[in-house]
């Protein structure tokens, strides 16, 4: 076995001789001494890989010990003994970051497990977790070939996005490149599955919640005139993004419930998000409120009248209720609204469309500092877990909770790293998002795209009267024949919305009461 060297201090060593020797015979080399001070000399001096510690000693405490040693050596693993259970010194402990906490008596047993707990944790981690996702693939697998149903597809991804964490943590490439085809495969059929069901889905009373109806399902339900709440858009965020977050949030508040539902097609900020706020299709949009509706072609913002529409929606829900819009898209206007969120304890209702994960994926286009760092999607978790941490959208969280505020987070679309181009041909005036297109003249692979001949069959505006949408499918990406290799170079591996995948369209919500 490898050379494990432990240091053992406790003033009554001679009576643990038992206990050493059964480690010895398992193989691992045990240093003693009998005081703090001998202690913290060895363990500058040597290298150990793991410290024993008794709590209760004459002269240099346990705990002043611990104190010193970690000083020193930050991350060596120190294990508390102790015959005492009072609370006060479990706390200092535990505050002194130990790696575990033992009350004598001590059997050699739970040293033995101890010991396997902090010097082998990652090997059995890593063994089971590998083990454990080979018995789940089988039944991914067979899953993949039965599931018909949008509950059953929730269902699916969340399993799929579970063991990519999991497969993360232990950084095993083998499994985790096993699970990219998984995950290809199940895009690939994700696919086939909205191209037959989507259109029948938006005029049938059987199917999830949509864009359009997600206010309707999930924000009126919690509205409540004794608990104001806030609702947090986070433009662009995908369901393993979400997943990270939820330790954070979990410091202020707890989870009352996880639903999931779909966006819109497109998956595009442009509809996904002007329908979520608005409780109408695109089509219906542009029909009501030609003043505030953009199509692809117009100039301008296509999100300028996000709070117009959701002030039109409350109204014409009958919601006799105070709200509040703000959208944050730099750091200065994020700062501003954390420093003088207490002014929102008068609102039913306090809405927060926070933009950074949508600039971080447009940044990886064009940054090559953001495309290092975010050079896959476990980069890209790591990045948007540190913005979140030091983002004034978390100190806003943190001031709702402390308001008593309810809080659902949520987004409008999510987004794919994009590997592949399909070639696709059109007019100049074709829409020029990478993942969806509409226009006139288009010429484009059948096999690659979800083409719907008339935009409103699925409630999309027309730009003209020949002017069909495609929407790419898995992580195809459209590129134009003209300077193709060029354009391919520059897009591969970028973050992209607006078609059909898993990633894009089923999205994340989470509902929590403040602790």
């Amino acid at each position: 076995m490898i050379d494990i060297r432990i240091l053992w201090v406790d003033d009554e060593i001679d009576l643990l001789k038992p206990h050493i020797l059964f480690l010895e015979n398992k193989g691992y080399n045990v240093t003693t001494c009998t005081n703090g001070a001998d202690a913290i000399d060895l363990a500058s001096e040597e290298r150990f890989d793991i410290v024993f510690l008794d709590e209760n000693m004459p002269g240099i405490s346990g705990l002043e010990t611990l104190s010193a040693i970690k000083q020193k050596q930050a991350t060596l693993p120190i294990v508390m003994i102790t015959k005492s259970e009072e609370e006060y010194i479990m706390e200092e402990a535990i505050g002194s970051k130990i790696a575990d906490y033992l009350i004598k008596p001590v059997n050699p047993n739970q040293i033995l497990l101890s010991l396997k707990k902090n010097l082998d944790h990652s090997r059995l981690i890593s063994e089971k977790t590998t083990s454990n996702y080979q018995q789940e693939f089988r039944k991914i697998s067979m899953d993949l070939a039965m599931v018909n149903s949008y509950e059953e597809w929730i269902e699916l991804y969340n399993k799929l996005v579970h063991w990519e964490l999991e497969l993360e943590d232990i950084n095993d490439t083998g499994m985790l490149g096993i699970l990219e085809s998984q995950k290809a495969e199940a895009n690939n059929l994700f696919y086939k599955f909205i191209k037959k069901n989507y259109q029948d889905w938006l005029t049938s009373d059987d199917k999830p919640t949509f864009s359009h109806t997600f206010f309707k399902d999930y924000v009126v339900p919690n509205l409540s005139k004794k608990q104001g709440l806030l609702w947090v858009v986070i433009d662009n965020l995908r369901l393993d993004q979400y997943r990270v977050l939820e330790p954070i949030l979990n410091n202020h508040y707890k989870k009352e419930e996880e639903q999931a539902y779909f966006s819109i097609l497109p998956t595009a900020t442009q509809y996904a998000r002007n329908a979520l706020f608005s409780g109408l299709m695109p089509s219906e949009m542009e029909k009501r409120y030609p003043q505030y509706w953009k199509n692809d072609t117009d100039e301008g913002g296509m999100n300028l009248f996000e709070n117009e529409f959701l002030t039109e929606q409350i109204k014409r829900s009958g919601l006799q209720i105070e709200h509040q819009y703000f959208k944050i898209s730099n750091l200065r206007k994020g700062k501003e609204l954390a420093d003088n969120y207490n002014g929102t304890k008068q609102n039913d209702l306090t809405v927060v469309v926070y933009n950074f994960v949508d600039m971080l994926s447009h940044s990886k286009t064009e940054m090559e500092v953001i495309k290092e760092l975010a050079g896959d999607d476990k980069a890209y978790r790591s990045l948007t877990v540190s913005w979140f941490k030091n983002s004034p959208l978390y100190e806003i969280i943190q001031k709702a909770q402390q308001l008593g505020q309810k809080l659902i987070i949520t987004t409008d679309h999510g987004t794919i790293n994009c590997k592949h181009p399909s070639k696709v041909i059109g007019d100049k005036n074709i829409s020029s998002n990478l993942r969806y297109k509409t226009g006139k003249s288009l010429s484009y692979e059948e096999k690659d795209v979800y083409a719907v001949r008339n935009p409103k069959d699925i409630f999309l505006p027309s730009l003209t009267i020949n002017s069909p949408f495609i929407f790419a499918k898995e992580d195809l990406f459209f590129a134009y024949p003209n300077n193709f290799n060029h354009f391919v170079k520059y897009y591969r591996n970028t973050y992209q919305h607006g078609g059909v995948s898993l990633e894009e369209m089923i999205i994340p919500c989470g509902v929590y009461n403040p602790r």
